[in-house]
């Protein structure tokens, strides 16, 4: 079903969308390691930024003893994981330096071989030029990255919820770069324009990109533990008893209990339009049918995690699977938008 073409009509490299496919993986790995790093509260551990010696970890007792003693500097530790042993601080190390070494083998997955193919003369200039905006991307997520953790280490022991949320947002945005980028040359490229996607399907990668976004306030906040009811929150349906007086926008962006209302009525809100976009687009054209069921699916599976997750008040295992199937629902989502927007505008409707 799969079709590798290039922009002129000539099959794709395969060892080009080999190497393109491990870059992708690599960046779902990383998105799925931060996860871990930030529901194991790992992500403040360590509290320097070294772009290069930061690959190497500590090595013998002296120097485990030197990181730990940083730690206990930062007010996590005189605020929280005052009772950590140099053993439990290893555990939480552990995260974040993988995480850490993670973003430099992406960015070597993604520079090196792109030299190579670039210097042999085997990148068509267009797919280059995606790369490089997919490797500068790069280099801003491990800046903001970085911005992320120093929220943490100077007055309050936890990460800015509104800074995790840019920095989740965007590796799934790098990551939905490099896989629209895939899908032009599996498929034919997509164009937007005459036969541009239709404002169903902008819509449904809007209200998803809000989603995710909440889905990061949940992580920021752990609101995912407060309300361990579904439909209900605890007996409750409509905000009036769950939002507290003052500024609305505050309120929506801060308040773990309405961050955690928002995302569930954005979780039904997405299936709903969700399940509109494919009963309005699989009769289309056969060619987006297969798409628009696995879409559903995956979308439907999504939403069913997130209501155990809320019931279980979001154990480690649930969220991160729950957070595994935000992306698989990204990447869903994108597949649907990318074969949408190859329609003629008659079959469109």
């Amino acid at each position: 079903m799969l079709q590798s073409e290039t922009s002129t009509g000539g099959k794709a490299d395969p060892a080009i969308l080999r190497w393109l496919w491990l870059l992708f993986g690599t960046v779902f790995v990383m998105v799925l390691v931060g996860g871990i790093t930030r529901l194991t509260g790992s992500g403040l551990s360590m509290v320097d930024w070294r772009p290069v010696l930061g690959v190497l970890p500590p090595i013998g007792e002296a120097a485990w003893n030197e990181v730990f003693d940083a730690y206990k500097s930062s007010p996590e530790y005189r605020e929280v994981n005052s009772w950590m042993e140099l053993a439990d601080f290893k555990r939480i190390f552990f995260w974040e330096y993988l995480h850490r070494v993670l973003g430099r083998i992406v960015g070597l997955v993604a520079f090196v071989p792109w030299l190579y193919f670039r210097l042999r003369g085997r990148l068509e200039d267009w797919v280059s030029t995606r790369v490089v905006i997919a490797i500068v991307l790069g280099g801003a997520q491990g800046l903001l990255g970085w911005y992320m953790v120093q929220s943490g280490l100077v007055d309050r022991p936890e990460v800015s919820h509104l800074r995790l949320a840019a920095h989740l947002g965007l590796a799934f945005a790098i990551a939905m770069w490099l896989l629209w980028l895939l899908f032009d040359l599996h498929f034919a490229r997509a164009r937007f324009g005459r036969g541009s996607a239709p404002g169903l399907t902008v819509s449904l990668v809007a209200l998803l990109a809000l989603q995710i976004a909440y889905g990061a306030f949940m992580a920021g906040t752990h609101a995912g533990i407060l309300f361990p009811s579904f439909p209900d929150m605890n007996g409750h349906y409509l905000p009036g008893a769950l939002f507290p007086e003052g500024p609305l926008l505050s309120t929506l962006i801060h308040n773990p209990i309405a961050i955690h209302y928002v995302h569930r009525v954005l979780g039904f809100a997405l299936l709903g339009l969700g399940a509109f976009a494919w009963w309005r687009l699989r009769a289309r054209s056969n060619e987006v049918t297969w798409v628009c069921d696995q879409f559903l699916v995956v979308l439907f599976v999504q939403f069913v995690l997130g209501a155990l997750a809320a019931l279980y008040q979001a154990p480690l295992p649930l969220s991160l699977i729950h957070q595994s199937g935000a992306f698989a629902t990204a990447c869903s989502t994108l597949l649907l938008v990318h074969h949408a927007a190859r329609l003629e505008p008659a079959d469109r409707g």
